[in-house]
């Protein structure tokens, strides 16, 4: 590669496309770079925090079914969706059942039923923060740096006016920088799109092992009720 062709990569290398661009494709750049960094911290702390709790809840159901006690398994503190879905159920079963001569068995089965989707949806929302996010950069990226592109194309066509020339070494840097404007939006929107198909992905898998714990802790309390009523 002779000096000439040297030189001309080395104008259009990404950072030297940086450095020649106007304050409005630099604002777009950095603003996109900042997303797609935001986006990336986004899918990493979540897909750790999802791959942990995944292993607690896990951990949580094999305690479950052995426990020989559910009280004692109750009285500990919940520290993953399955055991504050089991403490829910838990408070609402003592709250129903303690101390009640009389008993209305459809009555506690509502209420349970209730209290655990409601633990269930406040585990899946808190899951879900900061999803919308990634979502917003899927969506909105492309765009902003299509209009990185639209102002670039503008002043590449502006230099054309004003030197009356329109050879490649005139209009290509406006056009380079243009089109590395589209290239960082799609930089930035891609791995979000992924991130946020894969992470809500997981969280709904969670959401029905949930749903299963919650559908077999539900019947067991439900069997209970019924010998009680029996006894």
């Amino acid at each position: 590669m002779d000096k000439v062709a040297l030189t001309a990569a080395a104008e259009l290398s990404p950072l030297a496309l940086f450095l020649e661009a106007d304050i409005v494709v630099k604002a777009v750049m950095v603003g996109l770079l900042l997303a797609s960094i935001w986006s990336w911290a986004i899918i990493i702390e979540r897909s750790r925090l999802l791959s942990r709790l995944k292993a607690e809840v896990v951990a949580f159901e094999a305690k479950f079914w052995k426990a020989t006690s559910l009280d004692e398994l109750a009285s500990a503190r919940p520290e993953n969706p399955a055991a504050s879905l089991f403490k829910a159920g838990m408070d609402e079963w003592r709250a129903s059942t303690e101390g009640r001569a009389h008993v209305d068995r459809e009555g506690v089965r509502a209420r349970l039923a209730g209290v655990m989707a409601a633990s269930i949806d406040r585990s899946v929302s808190d899951l879900s923060d900061r999803l919308n996010v990634l979502a917003t950069i899927g969506s909105v990226a492309p765009f902003v740096g299509l209009f990185g592109t639209v102002w670039g194309i503008m002043r590449a066509f502006v230099a054309i006016g004003q030197t009356q020339n329109t050879s490649l070494a005139v209009v290509a840097p406006g056009i380079a920088e243009a089109l590395f404007a589209t290239a960082i939006g799609l930089f930035a929107a891609i791995p979000a799109v992924i991130g946020y198909n894969r992470l809500l992905h997981l969280i709904g898998r969670l959401e029905d092992r949930l749903a299963s714990f919650s559908a077999s802790f539900h019947a067991m309390m439900s069997r209970e009720l019924d010998r009680d009523s029996a006894g």
